[in-house]
Order: structure tokens, then C-alpha cells, then sequence
């Protein structure tokens, strides 16, 4: 803890694996938010991107949003270190860029976690196991923020994992991209369903807090909501047996009902664990 009681928190972003895995687009203001949600202060904020001079030599718009994403981050308070794509050739001639963060990622979060109290790793490379062991052998908590791809032993060995798609405002929901719609559209979850009822319950996140181990919504410390959701609002071709599951990821429109409190309509599987 810092002079004032607040936790120190490292950020360790992978910027090329999120992107390339669902997180294209992220909010790196809201991500920041997300990790110091616990009353934290940031201490380190480590973002690794790819660069190709090479394409940046050859196709100016490339260099140009290259340059300006950089920027961003940077005005986010990111120290953003840049790894140069190195060209290589295979036994057949065909060339192939690398521009592996992983090493400088983990050498980072080891050196620098004497001071930090709680490190987020975003990526879900599974080559990090050995390294959120060793954070926590070092007395740091760790979590893992990633959308797709993510190494099911990396999620195990991490003291929390959080699935970027629940994060409010973290990513473009596709209802908004595809349809515009005005109404309240969210990610959440089925954490309880009847199948001889035909509907369940689905729960997201409202609001970015620490205590996210409040999943009873009924508790008013509690940062999530529930919603009612009937079996004909999920996807028609979904087998609804798989339900309950925290492994299926959903977005949905929320409508408030008189007296009722909310009902999911609309309900989209977006990705599964």
C-alpha cells in the first residue's frame, strides 16, 4: 500500500495478442479504470506494441495511426514500448514477421512487482503461467483480463480472471455497432436456468468495482444486476441444456418491467469458454 492506503497496481498489456483475440478496440482509459477499481493507484502501466518499419516506410496511413494509437496511450498515463517486427523466411521461402512481447512482459512484471501490490496481465497466452506464479510467490495478486484464446491453465492459475467482455464500456457492444439501438445493451452471464420453466437468470456487470466476489445482486454493495430471461430470447439454435454457464458470454438488451425489475430480450451468445 502506497502513504494513503491505496493498493499499488501494475497493467501489463499484450497489445498485439488482445487485438488480434477479440479485444480490437479496447479502451485503454477504461481498462485503466478497471484495474485500479479497488481503491488502487497505478504504478505501473506497461503496454507492448508491434511496429513494422517496414510497412511504415512503405504505406503512410499504416505509420500515421500507428503513431497517433501511441499517442493515446500515452495520454492515458502508458508507458508504451515498442517491439519492431523482425522479417524471417521458412524453408520455403515464405516470409513471416515476429515481434514477441512475452519475455520483456514478464521480465517487467517480475523486476517491477517489489512495489506493487496487484498486477493485471492482459493477454491469454498461456506461456504467463510461470510468471503469475512466481507474482504471486512474491506476495502480489494477480489477475488476467483477455477475451478470446485465452489458456484455460493461465485462467486456473490466476486469482481472478475476468473476461474483457464483461467489462462495462471496454468494448463496443455488437448491438450498438450493427443496429444502433438505443436501448440498454449489456454482457453478462446465465447463472441459473429452469428448463422445465423456460427462462433463467442472467447476470452483468453495472458498475466497475472491488468487489466483484458480490455476485448476490440482491446486496447493495453488490456491482452487478440480474435479469429475467425467457428461453425464446436466446439464439434458436443454442442448446439451452449447457445452462447454467459461466463460460458462455451473452449480450443482450435490458427492458425494465413495472415492478419486476429488468428482462434480457434479444439475448446474442457472443463467445464460449
Amino acid at each position: 500500500m502506497d502513504k494513503n492506503g491505496r493498493m499499488k497496481v501494475g497493467v501489463y498489456v499484450d497489445v498485439s495478442n488482445i487485438a488480434q483475440n477479440g479485444g480490437f478496440g479496447m479502451q485503454y482509459d477504461v481498462l485503466r479504470e478497471f484495474a485500479c477499481r479497488d481503491n488502487g493507484v497505478a504504478i505501473r502501466l506497461n503496454a507492448y506494441v508491434a511496429y513494422d518499419d517496414e510497412m511504415a516506410r512503405k504505406n503512410i496511413e499504416y505509420k500515421m495511426k500507428s503513431e497517433n494509437f501511441h499517442s493515446i496511450l500515452r495520454d492515458f498515463g502508458y508507458k508504451v514500448i515498442v517491439k519492431k517486427v523482425r522479417w524471417f523466411e521458412d524453408e520455403q521461402g515464405n516470409r513471416y514477421g515476429k515481434a514477441n512481447a512475452d519475455l520483456d512482459m514478464a521480465v517487467d512484471a517480475l523486476l517491477q512487482s517489489e512495489r506493487l501490490d496487484y498486477v493485471l496481465l492482459v493477454s491469454g497466452d498461456g506461456d504467463f503461467i510461470q510468471v503469475v506464479r512466481a507474482l504471486q510467490n512474491k506476495g502480489c495478486r494477480v489477475e488476467i483480463l483477455a477475451f478470446k484464446n485465452v489458456s484455460h491453465l493461465l485462467r486456473n492459475e490466476a486469482d481472478i480472471f475476468t473476461s474483457g467482455y464483461l467489462v462495462p464500456n471496454l468494448l463496443l457492444t455488437e448491438h450498438g455497432a450493427e443496429n444502433n439501438t438505443k436501448k440498454r445493451v449489456v454482457r453478462g452471464v446465465c447463472y441459473a436456468f429452469y428448463p422445465e420453466k423456460n427462462f433463467g437468470f442472467m447476470r452483468f456487470m453495472k458498475e466497475l468495482s472491488g468487489q466483484l466476489w458480490i455476485t448476490d445482486s440482491r446486496k447493495e454493495e453488490s456491482p452487478y444486476g440480474t435479469a429475467f430471461a425467457h428461453s425464446s430470447q436466446f439464439p434458436e439454435n443454442m442448446d439451452i441444456s449447457s445452462l447454467p454457464s459461466r463460460d458462455h458470454i451473452f449480450e443482450f438488451e435490458l427492458k425494465e418491467v413495472k415492478n419486476k425489475g429488468w428482462q434480457a430480450e434479444n439475448i446474442k451468445m457472443i463467445h464460449e469458454y
